[in-house]
């Protein structure tokens, strides 16, 4: 038996200082990452700091496109069956999210993603990203 996606209330981010960039970026429809200015890595999730070195870092717009690592549909205690996941990212950063928009049961371990941003509730909040099926 299939599990279809049905979207559940997104909560509204808590907008910290220091992101407002992320979140603009996210309004835009465009997904952005952190990278050092001293060693060059890229990290997620934003930091001032670079958590490899502590050196500066800049942000950057990430591709968007990336792969399952691990994931898990959760089924009880919620009418919506959803499935959260850790996805890497083509810039080698792995970020928890969802898998949205497509048969839950089809997810798979290193199957190709893409970034979509979901609306999330509250008046004026940005949107959230999660990432379907390519």
């Amino acid at each position: 038996m299939s599990k279809p996606f049905e979207p559940n209330p997104i909560p509204a981010p808590t907008l910290e200082p220091g992101l407002e960039h992320f979140w603009d970026e996210a309004k835009e429809g465009r997904l952005a990452i952190k990278q050092c200015q001293s060693c060059g890595k890229v990290h997620y999730y934003p930091r001032t700091l670079c958590p490899f070195c502590l050196g500066d870092t800049q942000w950057k717009q990430a591709s968007g496109k990336g792969t399952v690592y691990t994931y898990s549909v959760m089924q009880r205690g919620n009418p919506n069956p959803y499935c959260i996941a850790y996805v890497t990212l083509e810039e080698g950063v792995t970020m928890m999210t969802q898998i949205v928009d497509c048969d839950l049961d089809q997810v798979h371990i290193g199957q190709a993603v893409e970034v979509v941003f979901k609306p999330t509730d509250g008046d004026d909040t940005p949107p959230v990203p999660m990432f379907k099926p390519v």
